[in-house]
């Protein structure tokens, strides 16, 4: 398989995940202050909106890559 099919394959599914899910979250901690040997940090939910044309657009171009022929 080469490089090309790879990364369309990759798209779609990024695309296909992006479309079921919807969004996603991770934890960003931050040092918030820092007094001699004591540390403060604070932990925060991010959550990120996937919006349903990028999931879209993520398989349209994946499936473009699959089914255009490689010139040369």
């Amino acid at each position: 398989m080469n490089a090309m099919k790879l990364v369309a394959v990759a798209l779609i599914v990024a695309g296909a995940l992006g479309l079921a899910y919807g969004r996603f979250s991770y934890t960003k901690e931050t040092q918030q202050a820092q007094i001699g040997p004591l540390e403060l940090t604070v932990s925060d939910q991010q959550t990120i909106n996937i919006p349903v044309w990028a999931g879209a657009a993520a398989i349209a171009a994946g499936l473009l890559l699959l089914v255009i022929p490689k010139s040369a």
